[in-house]
């Protein structure tokens, strides 16, 4: 039997678009002060429970990198970036809010509303084009990890449909399958467990410092 690995998904702290109701993707607008405190204020209570971690992996955006650092310093952990672990792609819809996108572009902001699986914006992404590469960076986030009959633990720091993806990826939801996931909130955590071959939630969305909930029309 092979050692069980726990991976916790961690969503980064309230961005400056995210205030705004702006579409963000791989742009960066960068954490507010809120942002920064509940950063710090996870940071906190979560080395309390996970104070070594195997690896802390996390997304290459500012705002990911940013929230990562808070709880990495406090544990004394060295943060790996994977490029792979981005936000869904808004091509050049970065910077419009949500009113200006749906105005420019009614018939692809309808679609998706109702369920299809469009990418927005020149060099956007499909849902499902996330999820396969997020699913490939979560596989690469473990595999270095040895068997060595104890549980190993894994921290990866991300944005909001990357962590609803994986969720409905290790569900066996068809792709994209996350519709019926409501966003995490701003440094939420949803935890898997793997081992065997078997995979299970056994979190979704739990804050363990209270942030104010995610704008559930879109998340990044």
């Amino acid at each position: 039997m092979s050692t069980p690995i726990t991976m916790h998904l961690v969503r980064h702290g309230e961005s400056r678009w995210n205030v705004e109701g702006r579409y963000q993707g791989h742009a960066d607008s960068g954490l507010t002060e809120e942002g920064r405190r509940q950063a710090d204020l996870f940071a906190a209570a979560f080395a309390v429970s996970v104070p070594a971690p195997d690896a802390v992996v996390s997304s290459d955006l500012p705002r990911v990198v940013d929230t990562a650092k808070a709880y990495a310093d406090l544990v004394g952990a060295e943060i790996r970036l994977d490029p792979a672990l981005r936000e869904m792609s808004v091509g050049d819809w970065a910077g419009l809010t949500f009113e200006e996108a749906a105005l420019a572009h009614p018939s692809i902001v309808a679609g998706v509303a109702a369920g299809e699986d469009l990418a927005r914006g020149v060099g956007g992404e499909t849902f499902a084009d996330t999820r396969e590469r997020v699913v490939g960076a979560l596989s690469r986030a473990t595999a270095h990890l040895t068997d060595v009959g104890v549980g190993r633990v894994v921290v990866v720091f991300t944005s909001g449909n990357p962590i609803r993806l994986a969720t409905a990826d290790v569900l066996g939801i068809p792709s994209p399958g996350h519709t019926p996931l409501g966003a995490p909130d701003n440094c939420s955590v949803t935890s898997f467990r793997m081992r065997d071959g078997h995979r299970e939630v056994l979190r979704y969305n739990h804050d363990i410092a209270p942030a104010a909930p995610a704008d559930q029309r879109e998340i990044s």
